[in-house]
């Protein structure tokens, strides 16, 4: 028995073997470039080094586990994109015979493997991977072929197959040890004619990917490469786009990202490129700003749950910061909603028709400026040029365990001394209005190397020479004071950023299971609607629980913007 099950084996092999060498006529060596066989034009181009390796991590991760067992999975089950998504593979499971599902993209996934996108409405594309031709031949597309069309081009075999009802075509190929398949006919053709050197033109020959790979380092072990000119203007980019900064990447035409894997430390390099090359901006100095931050990061301490640095900060924007952040209640106008207002319930007051007076054509006035308390503020803001700006925050539980309370630490590095007189008198008149009448409650009291107000506002100041800390809890600012001492890291950044989500985790859930709580439907997990913040954001960050932390540090210049990301995981 077992001289008959080798001897099917060696014949199997053979035949596998026979049957690869048909298609591996007059098709030369591909060269590790993958991008020389893609067509030109496409939005989006993806490659990693080793996809099959890739894809079997995520399939035996936790993370995945936990993601398809996630409210957060739940809600993206019912969402229209994904019913889009659902469509679209209906359609190519109707044009290829079966369905694109786990088992047929495990047969599929090789080594150095590169995806490229034309269309995203029609999700057009052209996959490159791989795969020697005894395993290609053993997958669901090879075995499938007799219900395929045969064609050629460049001199090597392709096999088409459409859906009458859809008009959705897949067509597939295999070129000596490397598998391609398409979601149209021009492609894979296009794909076989670089492949047999009968045509010259890729992606590598588009003017925006040329640049964004040269700009770059090294390819990471999965590389992502962006149209954005193309991308950004698409109506489906905008619609399902879920960081919502259409207005920020207008100004970027190509950019780049690579992950580089280390361990239990995931670094990804993205470098966007600006449309138009501006001048430096008059008197910016990067040296400066390098040595503002590295000044400001280094008073970070090490159990903060989240810090901003931001070199040359608008004065605007700083006071906008603090407003929201330390002076409570806020007097400034309420934040302009983007949602329709609620139907009246009941007998509500809408309107008469003999009601001629109030009009019903133009908005209603908003006050664009800064409320009459923050205008001393404004103004010692306005006069002070800020060389960088640091804002640090951390959650703790109240005694109780039931409430989640926030404790905000600002640093602002002014080119000039601060002057202490002037900050203290600037912060009374913007809070005197709100919490008192008869200046109770505002005054300072002077503490081991800051002053505090005496009433019921936490807040807290301290002035050393160029910087100025304030913050609504002591504890939180003596541990700033303490890091004074530290050295200076430099750093070319113009913006640094970290988060400690092994930190905030818990005190994340249990805010948002607060939050959500008056509005949890009734009905068990299975039945009812999952809540935004309890199950869509709480179970996205715990699927990520294995990601303590996440770094980035943005370094910008008259023509590119480069962002390092590092994310720290606890295995």
């Amino acid at each position: 028995m077992k001289s008959v099950m080798l001897s099917l084996v060696i014949v199997a092999t053979a035949a596998a073997g026979i049957v690869g060498a048909g298609y591996r006529r007059s098709a030369p060596t591909p060269p590790a470039a993958l991008s020389h066989y893609m067509p030109s034009g496409p939005l989006l181009y993806l490659e990693a080094k080793d996809f099959s390796a890739l894809l079997a991590n995520w399939n035996a991760s936790p993370e995945k586990q936990r993601w398809v067992g996630s409210g957060n999975y739940e809600v993206f089950s019912r969402s229209r994109l994904f019913l889009r998504l659902k469509g679209a593979c209906d359609q190519f499971a109707a044009a290829a015979g079966f369905p694109p599902d786990m088992n047929f993209l495990g047969q599929v996934a090789g080594s150095r493997t590169a995806l490229a996108v034309y269309d995203i409405g029609n999700l057009n594309f052209l996959y490159i991977t791989q795969l020697p031709s005894a395993k290609s031949v053993q997958t669901i597309l090879w075995q499938g072929h007799a219900n395929f069309e045969s064609r050629s081009a460049g001199g090597i075999q392709f096999y088409i197959r459409r859906d009458p009802q859809s008009q959705r075509e897949v067509a597939f190929a295999i070129a000596g040890d490397y598998l391609l398949l398409a979601t149209r006919e021009d492609l894979i053709a296009g794909a076989l004619q670089l492949i047999s050197g009968t045509q010259d033109r890729s992606v590598e020959n588009d003017p925006w990917w040329s640049a964004a790979v040269h700009s770059a380092g090294p390819a990471g072990d999965v590389r992502m490469v962006l149209n954005l000119e193309k991308i950004v203007p698409s109506p489906y980019f905008r619609t399902y786009w879920v960081q919502q900064n259409i207005t920020d990447l207008k100004q970027y035409s190509a950019a780049i990202s690579d992950l580089y894997r280390s361990g239990a430390q995931y670094r990804e390099e993205r470098v966007l490129l600006k449309k138009v090359s501006t001048s430096p901006t008059p008197g910016a100095n990067v040296s400066s700003d390098s040595q503002a931050l590295g000044d400001l990061v280094r008073l970070v301490p090490e159990d903060a749950g989240l810090y901003e640095a931001h070199a040359q900060p608008d004065a605007e924007a700083c006071l906008d910061l603090l407003e929201s952040r330390l002076l409570a209640p806020h007097l400034g106008p309420a934040t302009p909603s983007h949602l329709a207002p609620p139907a009246p319930i009941g007998g509500a007051d809408v309107g008469t028709s003999a009601d001629l007076e109030s009009r019903i054509d133009q908005p209603v006035a908003r006050r664009s400026e800064a409320p009459s308390g923050l205008l001393a503020m404004k103004n010692l803001l306005s006069q002070m040029p800020l060389a960088a700006a640091l804002e640090i925050q951390s959650t703790d539980r109240e005694k109780s365990g039931v409430f989640v309370q926030f404790h905000t630490v600002l640093v602002l590095d002014g080119t000039n001394d601060w002057n202490e007189p002037a900050v203290e008198s600037a912060l009374v008149e913007a809070l005197g209005p709100a919490l008192t009448a008869s200046q109770l409650g505002v005054s300072w009291q002077t503490k081991s190397g800051y002053k505090q107000l005496d009433g019921l506002l936490p807040l807290a100041v301290s002035v050393r020479g160029k910087d100025l800390l304030l913050s609504d809890d002591a504890a939180a600012l003596e541990k700033v004071l303490a890091n004074f001492s530290r050295k200076t890291e430099p750093s070319e950044a113009t913006y640094l950023g970290g988060f400690s989500h092994a930190r905030e985790r818990a005190n994340f859930a249990l805010l948002a299971g607060v939050v959500d709580r008056p509005y949890a439907a009734g009905g068990d997990a299975g039945t009812r609607q999952p809540q935004f913040f309890a199950d869509n954001l709480g179970s996205l960050s715990s699927t990520l629980g294995g990601v303590t932390s996440e770094k980035i540090a943005v370094r910008s210049d008259q023509n590119t913007v480069r962002q390092t990301v590092t994310y720290q995981w606890s295995e």
